[in-house]
């Protein structure tokens, strides 16, 4: 099967002048590597496909593939992460992962706790401020905890996202306003102990592959906060393990719920965080995980799990191609 592979290259966007910061979703080329020996071992023809703008091009000069492997973020607005797939369904070419629709959804953090509460899942209180006139609206008991409502990685993420009063609640809102130019979500904050869950599978064939608890080596320099700078430095900050097979069965259910009702497919994350009383809550789902074989969550808590990267891939491949008969 000829396999073509669409992603974002970071070193391509630090080389026209973006920060790192601003690239932090983007994938460094060990992880295309990565993906790409493991679909070649799983016998496939392999295509370096790039970003968008890439695969624009290569569609207009004819190029097809049996299947895409798509792990491209994109750069502009909250729906970045649904444009490869809506070009893929305009060319119906089939391709892993979710669909336009749930990955400009789940990128709207608020949108998404919209549709979890809806559902009668437990997440936390929430408010979006869409401008500074908004945050006086806010009417949600401290602590509470803050960030953009469409970034990942940690983005916007710090030790002053948790807020305890309405001055400070002002600051930081107004500050997420002015330097990521979106929505801030408002949330209650939730105290309690932190989870991921990887999922592979659609609809009634998705499973939990593994939970792994977020531990901090250093609780009072961490700040308790699973932040970009502490994502970025993990190996020296966060000590990732297997919870009991309690908090295992609690966090994969709510896991599980969430993302069959966001519809999302094939492979990803939902992040859990448990509240005062030590129940699980949603606190958002990553329906285009992270790839790389080392660093990124999915791929450590399938390692944690006992299963290998090329496992994992084989196993989301297996799960796209029965989606799509």
């Amino acid at each position: 099967m000829k396999v073509g592979i669409t992603y974002d290259l970071r070193d391509d966007y630090l080389e026209e002048g973006y920060s790192s910061e601003e690239t932090a979703e983007f994938d460094r080329i060990d992880t295309i590597d990565a993906i790409d020996e493991a679909l070649s071992t799983l016998g496939h023809s392999v295509d370096r496909i790039g970003n968008a703008r890439q695969l624009v091009s290569r569609l207009a000069a004819g190029h097809s593939w049996d299947l895409v492997f798509n792990i491209a973020e994109g750069m502009y607005g909250v729906g970045r992460e649904a444009l490869v797939p809506a070009l893929l369904d305009a060319y119906r070419i089939p391709y892993t992962f979710s669909d336009p629709l749930v990955l400009a959804l789940t990128l709207h953090k608020g949108m998404t706790k919209t549709i979890i509460r809806h559902a009668g899942l437990l997440t936390a209180d929430f408010a979006v401020v869409n401008s500074s006139s908004d945050i006086e609206n806010v009417n949600l008991p401290f602590p509470l905890f803050a960030k953009p409502v469409a970034e990942g990685t940690g983005k916007g993420i710090s030790d002053k996202s948790k807020i305890e009063s309405p001055p400070e609640l002002y600051a930081v809102c107004e500050r997420l306003l002015r330097e990521f130019s979106q929505p801030v979500l408002v949330e209650t904050y939730l105290p309690g102990r932190e989870f991921t869950v990887g999922i592979v599978g659609t609809g009634s064939d998705a499973q939990a592959v593994g939970t792994m608890e977020v531990l901090f080596r250093d609780k009072e320099d961490s700040g308790l906060i699973y932040s970009y700078h502490n994502k970025a430095h993990y190996e020296e900050m966060i000590v990732y393990s297997v919870p009991e097979q309690e908090a295992i069965d609690s966090c994969s259910k709510l896991a599980l719920s969430s993302w069959k009702v966001l519809g999302c497919r094939d492979g990803g994350r939902v992040d859990v965080r448990m509240d005062e009383s030590g129940r699980p809550n949603f606190i958002e789902v990553n329906p285009l995980a992270g790839l790389n074989p080392v660093h990124s969550d999915l791929p450590i808590l399938c390692r944690l799990n006992g299963i290998s990267f090329e496992d994992l891939i084989e196993r989301i491949l297996k799960h796209t191609l029965k989606r799509i008969g």
